[in-house]
């Protein structure tokens, strides 16, 4: 998929599409990383990791309803150190393509995440993302630093002064007032927003009466998810000047279109990928290029903020 109406730019960096590989779909196996990138995305983040192993939470973590999936993994990473070679293996791999890597990371205190960043930034991502949203950790984490404006820029500012690499803050749907949480993290030194992160559910088994997954609840993402996130989008774009990978429900090239429209910069793709499989990237995009050419738009730029216009 080489069409130059995809063409964008982000940051400092030229994206031959601005659809992005989510986070935590496909691990951070340099192999697959690169199969993303070969299948048309434009950007790909890899999986979070904290500052030690975990093993995340037992099976079932994945379900699917009739309007998307319900997962509750539970952050499985190897640690910081081991994702280091991991995440030096993949830019390599990806440097001849001229897809940007972003590392995600998360941690249990404000301290531990500049920790963390320090760590994962010798791998020398093209930006680092910071998970302070992950719906299905309360038990293990407590209240999420996405929470408020305030926690949430402790964060920003804390990994902003260990790191000199781009920052992307990944916001939480379920707060009071996103928009403000977007501005305070953009005060605090991120020079991205990522939005969103899955928003809290559960699915029961209507025999047993009991939730299916082993955590009960987890994260909801897939279809159910795009208003949510659409309507999170277009908040942010109201009050901050910085990117936006905008994230939740983008199965088709319409989707991505009204991501773009509420004010994206790029297009996060997940669940999209357990439907559609890695080509996935590339379906979108010829899906987005015939909803151009249907609509008379020109390029990417032409797209993005409409719906603000």
């Amino acid at each position: 998929m080489n069409d130059n109406r995809l063409a964008c730019e982000f940051l400092d960096f030229k994206l031959n599409t601005p659809l992005v590989l989510a986070s935590g779909i496909i691990g951070t196996s340099d192999t697959l990383l690169y199969r993303a990138a070969c299948n048309g995305a434009g950007m790909v983040t890899a999986k979070s990791c904290g500052p030690i192993p975990r093993a995340g939470h037992p099976n079932p973590t994945v379900v699917e309803f009739e309007s998307g999936l319900l997962n509750a993994v539970g952050l499985t990473n190897p640690g910081a150190e081991a994702e280091v070679k991991l995440l030096a293996k993949a830019r390599q791999k990806l440097q001849p393509l001229q897809v940007p890597l972003i590392a995600s990371i998360f941690a249990g205190t404000v301290a531990e995440f500049a920790e963390v960043a320090q760590i994962v930034a010798t791998s020398e991502p093209d930006l680092l993302e910071l998970n302070i949203s992950c719906p299905n950790v309360h038990d293990d984490f407590g209240t999420p630093f996405a929470a408020t404006a305030e926690s949430a820029a402790a964060v920003t500012e804390s990994v902003r002064q260990a790191v000199t690499c781009p920052v992307a803050v990944k916001l939480a749907p379920n707060v009071p007032n996103i928009a403000r949480i977007a501005a305070a993290v953009v005060e605090a030194g991120a020079d991205v927003i990522t939005a969103i992160n899955a928003m809290p559910g559960i699915v029961i088994d209507p025999v047993s009466g009991k939730p299916v997954l082993h955590n009960k609840e987890g994260g909801v993402s897939g279809p159910a998810l795009k208003p949510i996130a659409l309507r999170c989008v277009y908040e942010i774009a109201k009050v901050v000047s910085v990117p936006i990978i905008g994230i939740g429900g983008g199965s088709n090239g319409q989707d991505a279109a009204e991501m773009l429209m509420v004010g994206a910069s790029a297009v996060g793709v997940g669940s999209a990928i357990y439907y559609r499989g890695v080509s996935a990237f590339r379906q979108i995009g010829q899906e987005l290029i015939a909803f151009m050419d249907q609509n008379d738009i020109s390029s990417i730029e032409a797209l993005q903020g409409k719906s603000h216009r």
